[in-house]
């Protein structure tokens, strides 16, 4: 790279704020391999993870109980809680974006409802679609997340018109409800020990899984990141309204069906193998954008990586607070989210008054 080229990047403020999220993320995630029970030196874990990752080990052999718990234990559980967090959080970017609306996210509109009853039905029944396998899981969660998309927006069609913001919301807070009480049906008419792991499932967690977790997550994460940020351009221009955006050449239908199906994606894979955490779609995009303004160019890979680490911190809090007992990382998570997007809300209301 020249060295006018070196200069032009240090001197943006968004580079500075890449470079910074980087080495937030890169922080947590060894936070989340240093913090246990078990203490280890940062030099046998990175030896552990060079050598696994990248065939570089460089020191001395580890003894094998150390070279499990940090491989198949702790590097799973942080590669999974990055993989969720930057799911949630780029998808809830998307919805707000999509929708002009903070309040949007996942929940709010119903699609992390439908995606927990698609994995729930599949826990309590215990069912695999032929050739799919594991992957059954995250693609009949995915189903259900969509499904339950374009019920809320059959919905709205029905009551309006027009897609207007706050009955989209309404609509996904009412299928919502009503999807969660047929996954509390279901999980009722099992017996106690299944009850409470689906129940203890849908608070949220990243703990007890493994590498085929994160194999499970990351195709979709892969395919929905990819639909999401090379649509960044719609979600600028949709921005501005739909008329205004059809005006200036986007096609907004086939804007909008890319965004849902991206958006779709990373939630239902993200739900079915973490349970249901809320407030990550919700809050994290909602702090981007105050730091990098409402350009989705910025927005949504800096959504993925300020939720990925955000995630990793919540489920280390969740795993120390209570040690050796573990808290669901979906209350972490609500703990965190509600008042912090209470306190945005509020003084965003209060900005708009006195600018008004």
């Amino acid at each position: 790279m020249p060295k006018s080229s070196i200069r032009k990047f240090l001197g943006s403020k968004i580079s500075w704020l890449y470079l910074i999220i980087i080495g937030v993320v890169l922080g947590a995630a060894l936070l989340g391999l240093l913090v246990s029970s078990v203490k280890f030196p940062v030099s046998t874990i990175l030896h552990i993870v060079s050598d696994k990752a990248f065939g570089m080990g460089w020191l001395e052999q580890v003894p094998m109980n150390e070279e499990l718990i940090i491989w198949k234990i702790r590097v799973p559980r942080v590669l999974l809680a990055f993989c969720v967090g930057a799911s949630l959080s780029l998808a809830g970017a998307a919805f707000q974006g999509l929708l002009r609306n903070p309040l949007a996210d996942p929940y709010t509109i119903g699609v992390s409802s439908g995606a927990a009853l698609g994995a729930v039905s599949v826990l309590f029944f215990q069912f695999t679609i032929l050739g799919l396998g594991s992957f059954t899981l995250p693609i009949v969660s995915i189903i259900g997340g969509f499904v339950a998309l374009v019920v809320v927006f059959g919905l709205v069609r029905l009551s309006s018109r027009s897609l207007a913001i706050e009955t989209i919301i309404l609509a996904g807070i009412i299928v919502g409800s009503f999807i969660g009480a047929i996954t509390s049906l279901i999980i009722a008419l099992g017996d106690k020990d299944s009850m409470a792991q689906i129940i203890y499932w849908l608070y949220g967690s990243v703990g007890m899984r493994g590498w085929s977790h994160v194999q499970l997550i990351i195709p979709f994460m892969i395919v929905g990141s990819f639909i999401l940020l090379v649509h960044y351009r719609e979600l600028n221009a949709l921005a501005l309204g739909e008329e205004a955006a059809d005006h200036i050449g986007v096609n907004v239908k086939r804007g909008k069906i890319f965004i849902l199906i991206g958006a779709s994606l990373l939630t239902g894979a993200a739900v079915a193998v973490s349970g249901s955490i809320g407030f990550v779609g919700l809050v994290i995009p909602h702090l981007v954008r105050l730091l990098t303004g409402p350009n989705h160019r910025h927005v949504l890979p800096m959504s993925m990586l300020f939720g990925g680490a955000f995630l990793i911190l919540a489920d280390l809090l969740a795993r120390t607070i209570i040690a050796p007992r573990e808290f669901p990382i979906g209350v972490i998570t609500a703990l965190i989210g509600a008042p912090v997007f209470a306190f945005l809300l509020i003084r965003e209301r209060i900005g708009r008054g006195e600018n008004g």
